[in-house]
């Protein structure tokens, strides 16, 4: 059997999920661009942004779990051959439609390759110290993806063709699966169903909510439409948790929720998501479109940061263990949430200075956050870190999609509101700006209550192992 060789994996590893995290926030600056270019309303830029995030987030679970029983690394690099492909075409696209199914194919090889990493992390490096300081790396590789993405995506976008933010993609996949093919060991394959029923009602869900969310604002909220897909979405959830329930091989335990260390850290890292992934959304738009800023100037703008949540990610494990997890991960999140509300108050004549301490306080509070993933990693037995993994990031990009959406509908009502009012439209855009970060804010402070009560019976360097019966099953 192939032996796995750990430096190498964490390196390639790390390089897919600087490429898929890379991918999803180069777009953001790049929105104005592609705007013009293929005439986009502010629904179809939602949809080139949600289209992506709506089938990874509703398939990794299912991603998760095909890896247990086909192979993570089998998994792992076909989830990579995918995603560059569909780069590949995304880049080539020369319609909303082809663009749109592109994104939604990236999506679908971001999920297959996603609950792999941190599994294939988890596998490798059983040492707790090492799993420790490996997944702090994972962490500050995403972080620097963050600090490059909207950097790229405006020299990008203003000195070449917008799809070439996507053509990127295809080098580093090209490598990356080489090197993963070369580095990563053979895994046993595990005998587990795929629970197909679980998979169609999550993605049912998933989808009804987020077509409702970001097509409310234009059909109407109480409208036949919008009320038939919340209803559907509703139902589904309900149908959801009765067939996980009954199952033999669920792809979530609905019992793994009444640990008080897991759920707080998923209701912990949904509200993170929403907070980071809507700001850096609707922020490249405030800062082209109400600042003036150019896009490579609204990309350095975002660089600090990302560099200071990547050195945050670095030394999150001292601060960690300094302090306890619950109150290190709690006053993270509140520095998040105070930042965002600062951003909120800038009006529309800020100057570049006048934003960096705002961008300071999110980037410290996003990295310093990281025992997160540790905590909900560890809590998991080795052999069932791939569905784990997947929840872990369904969590996620879950709330970088509700981010996104409802951040969206928050901004485009108030938008509207003012507009009916007499504000001119700069004015109008700039009042709902401040009232999607004003949500997000509140909903990252509440975040940073859960991860406070969730894990403060954790220390961080002796995180106690899920008991028997909350396994998940795979």
């Amino acid at each position: 059997m192939r032996a796995t060789r750990p430096l190498p994996t964490l390196i390639a590893v790390s390089l897919a999920t600087f490429m898929t995290y890379l991918d999803n926030n180069i777009v953001n600056v790049a929105i104005p661009a592609i705007q013009r270019d293929l005439h986009l309303t502010t629904t179809g830029l939602e949809w080139v942004a949600s289209g992506y995030i709506l089938v990874f987030a509703g398939l990794l679970l299912a991603g998760g779990r095909l890896g247990d029983l086909f192979g993570r690394r089998r998994l792992f690099l076909l989830g990579l051959g995918v995603f560059t492909a569909a780069s590949l075409a995304a880049g080539l696209a020369g319609s909303v439609g082809v663009l749109i199914g592109a994104r939604a194919v990236q999506g679908l090889g971001a999920a297959l390759v996603t609950p792999t990493t941190l599994a294939l992390i988890s596998s490798t490096f059983t040492d707790p110290k090492e799993r420790t300081r490996a997944i702090g790396l994972w962490s500050a590789v995403g972080a620097l993806a963050l600090a490059l993405g909207p950097l790229l995506g405006g020299l990008i976008s203003e000195h070449l063709s917008w799809g070439w933010i996507f053509f990127i993609n295809v080098p580093v996949g090209v490598v990356t699966m080489a090197l993963a093919a070369w580095a990563i060991g053979d895994d046993e394959r595990r005998r587990v169903s795929l629970d197909l029923p679980g998979l169609v009602l999550s993605a049912t869900t998933l989808f009804a909510l987020t077509y409702a969310l970001i097509e409310g604002h234009d059909r109407g909220w109480t409208s036949t439409p919008i009320m038939t897909c919340f209803a559907i979405a509703a139902l589904a959830l309900v149908a959801f948790v009765a067939v996980e329930t009954r199952v033999a091989e669920p792809m979530v335990d609905v019992r793994l929720f009444t640990d008080r260390v897991f759920t707080g850290g998923i209701v912990a890292i949904v509200m993170w998501g929403f907070g980071l992934f809507g700001i850096y959304f609707f922020t490249s738009l405030y800062l082209q479109d109400v600042l003036g800023f150019s896009p490579t100037e609204a990309g350095a703008a975002f660089v600090p940061m990302a560099l200071l949540m990547a050195v945050g990610a670095i030394v999150s494990e001292r601060v960690a263990k300094a302090m306890g997890a619950h109150r290190a991960v709690g006053l993270a999140m509140a520095l998040m949430a105070a930042g965002i509300g600062s951003v909120s108050l800038l009006g529309s004549d800020a100057s570049y200075l006048a934003i960096m301490p705002s961008f300071a306080l999110i980037g410290i509070g996003g990295g310093l956050s990281v025992p997160l993933t540790d905590l909900v990693v560890s809590a998991m037995p080795v052999e069932q870190a791939g569905v784990a993994s997947g929840i872990f990031n369904a969590a996620r990009e879950v709330a970088g999609l509700l981010g996104i959406t409802v951040i969206g509908a928050v901004l485009t009502a108030r938008q509207t509101s003012a507009l009916h009012a007499g504000h001119t439209p700069l004015d109008a855009f700039l009042s709902g700006y401040r009232a999607g970060l004003i949500v997000a804010a509140v909903l990252v402070a509440a975040g940073g209550v859960a991860a406070f009560v969730g894990l403060r019976s954790t220390r961080r360097d002796e995180v106690p192992p899920l008991r028997d019966e909350l396994v998940l099953a795979g």
